[in-house]
């Protein structure tokens, strides 16, 4: 009998477990790393965001919900903390023609009622910007972008939290709040 079909067999089963263990090793893994996650292993970390008036209700909400479900990104337990403001003051502030102190330092996020204020920072301090503006709400005359900032006193973790609240803000519960609030999903 030729060993060549013995020697292939094997190699293919060699290679199936060695894919299940792969497999089974990854998830083992995934598992670790959530559970350690969820522990908030890093500690705690502040997340303020400012909004427009018009969006305080809801956005207060949705940041009382993510507050009691302890939510933790990158292994940190993050608080979110919301101010509303006019947003002529807060980009004054950005921009520098105000001190940060006027709207109590720098936030890690904004939501102003329309697009136009993010034009207006992208276009004069783009080094401003931690991520992309994405609309979380609409209105009439108003379309409610979310915007991640950066700079002086955002550091990664609440950067990267920015971009989950931001995701969290366009999930059904809150977006029932905006719709509460006279405004229509972002």
């Amino acid at each position: 009998m030729a060993t060549w079909p013995i020697a292939c067999l094997v190699l293919v089963a060699l290679i199936g477990l060695g894919w299940l263990g792969w497999g089974w090793a990854s998830g083992e893994l995934n598992s670790r790393a959530e559970a350690q996650a969820a522990s908030c292993a890093e500690g705690d970390a502040s997340l303020r965001v400012i909004v427009t008036p018009s969006a305080e209700a809801p956005v207060k909400a949705a940041a009382t919900r993510w507050n009691d479900a302890k939510t933790v990104v990158h292994g940190h337990c993050v608080n979110i903390t919301v101010d509303a403001m006019a947003s002529q003051r807060v980009l004054d502030a950005l921009l520098g023609q105000s001190e940060l102190t006027s709207i109590r330092g720098m936030p890690a996020a904004w939501l102003p009622e329309t697009s136009w204020w993010i034009t207006e920072l992208t276009t004069k301090k783009p080094e401003m910007i931690g991520s992309p503006a994405q609309s979380v709400a609409s209105a009439r005359s108003a379309d409610y972008p979310y915007l991640g900032l950066s700079g002086n006193g955002v550091d990664d973790v609440q950067k990267r939290a920015a971009q989950t609240f931001r995701g969290f803000l366009t999930e059904p519960p809150q977006q029932a709040d905006f719709a509460a609030a006279g405004l229509t999903a972002g």
